[in-house]
């Protein structure tokens, strides 16, 4: 019972970063069930699962509060969903070995653009400037959808600040927009892991533990969304999923004495704050000027 309660706090805290950033539940998940030694596609698999309920009491949460664009929804929903089936049977038919080091190294890599975004204000994924929206959402949700799958997270490190640049809404409609097409990619990835028997081997009672805390968060965190300093949270994520993941990949190559692992940790714990609590101080700095122009910009 106790680790489906200890599931429950993380799927609870991993949903209210989510809802609220647009990102970080599959990532956050897929990090802690590699480094418990799951393998990688039933990681990925036992992730999905957990997104099932999550994602669409979460979308439908942000319908209600108005977050979502319906017409960016369907353009990319359905491409994800395409790319999510592709990527699952992609990683039920490589070695363990290379789905292992595959994955880490992306989770690596989207906790490094989620901690660059909201922690340096860098986006490390480039995204088009210039163009239709329209020209570029399919391949969006295209691309999410295949790395969400074959990484076990990354939907939202893709799909929401690439909306943010191709699309003029506020942060909480792109947010409520990916959170809900999330849904539908999950769907379509459990599919593709079911076609290849990944379903075999979950480790079912962290999954219930993750939908029970994400399905209770979720409403809250649509609520929350455009509300919390989204900065300094998206910070401590990205930083979180660096390490959790460079301990794993540092393991896969033969480790390094307890003392140093230890100290790299703490080391990259204290950087982690530090950014962090920079970014909070840099977001409270723009919201006070806003607060200050928007009124005396309106007519």
């Amino acid at each position: 019972m106790w680790i489906v309660l200890v599931f429950a706090l993380a799927g609870g805290v991993a949903q209210l970063v989510d809802g609220t950033l647009g990102m970080g539940f599959g990532v956050t998940s897929a990090s802690v069930l590699l480094f418990m030694g799951i393998a990688p596609v039933t990681a990925s698999a036992a992730t999905h699962a957990a997104k099932l309920p999550t994602t669409l009491i979460s979308g439908l949460a942000h319908w209600r509060e108005g977050n979502i664009d319906k017409a960016i929804l369907l353009r990319i929903a359905v491409p994800g969903a395409v790319g999510g089936f592709l990527g699952a049977v992609v990683l039920t038919n490589i070695s363990l070995e290379a789905a292992k080091s595959w994955m880490a190294g992306l989770l690596i890599f989207f906790g490094a653009v989620i901690f660059a975004r909201f922690g340096l204000g860098v986006r490390l994924i480039p995204t088009p400037k210039n163009g239709h929206t329209a020209r570029w959402i399919s391949p969006i949700g295209l691309l999410g959808g295949f790395v969400d799958a074959t990484g076990g997270g990354g939907w939202g490190p893709v799909a929401t600040p690439s909306l943010m640049t191709v699309t003029s809404h506020e942060p909480r409609k792109v947010v409520g927009t990916v959170n809900a097409a999330e849904f539908v990619v999950a769907v379509s990835v459990s599919f593709g892991f079911l076609t290849g028997a990944a379903q075999h081997g979950i480790p079912w009672l962290p999954v219930i533990g993750l939908v029970i805390g994400g399905v209770i968060m979720a409403p809250i965190a649509a609520r929350l969304a455009g509300r919390l300093p989204h900065a300094a949270m998206g910070t401590m994520v990205g930083g979180l999923v660096v390490i959790v993941n460079g301990v794993t990949i540092v393991a896969s190559l033969g480790g390094l004495p307890g003392w140093a692992d230890a100290a790299l940790i703490l080391a990259a714990l204290v950087v982690t704050g530090a950014v962090a609590r920079r970014a909070w101080y840099r977001e409270k700095a723009e919201r006070a000027v806003a607060e200050v122009v928007e009124p005396a910009l309106a007519p």
